[in-house]
């Protein structure tokens, strides 16, 4: 079982950037594709974006898409979500989450096996 553990959260100023890190231990994240929520107060966790294995291919949200940029580093066994032009609506604890059986960048929490416990992100504006 993989152990995700999420960084680099903070507070932001609206129009700044943050750079989340995803750290996995125990089993290599090459095994699998990787995905960033979040979840504001009071609302249901959404997808963020999405990368394959080999980063060969991406998908993002439609509010995040232009703005965000998610990337992994198999041999760091990392994977990231550099965040740029943030918004005050961007505020949401952000999780990173694996799909261990690999069906695709799905956009719903169900196909995630693995989920890290969390970053929080304050975009003041």
């Amino acid at each position: 079982q993989v152990q995700l553990v999420e960084s680099g959260g903070g507070p932001v100023q609206a129009g700044g950037s943050l750079r989340l890190s995803c750290a996995a231990s125990r089993r290599t994240i090459s095994n699998y594709n990787m995905a960033w929520f979040r979840q504001a107060p009071g609302k249901e966790r959404e997808f963020v974006a999405a990368i394959s294995r080999f980063s060969g291919s991406t998908t993002y949200s439609d509010s995040t898409k232009g703005r965000f940029t998610i990337s992994r580093d198999n041999a760091k066994n990392t994977a990231y979500l550099q965040m740029n032009s943030l918004k005050a609506e961007d505020t949401a604890v952000y999780y990173c989450a694996a799909d261990a059986d690999n069906r695709g960048l799905g956009r719903l929490t169900i196909l995630y096996s693995y989920w890290g416990q969390g970053t929080q992100v304050t975009v003041s504006s």
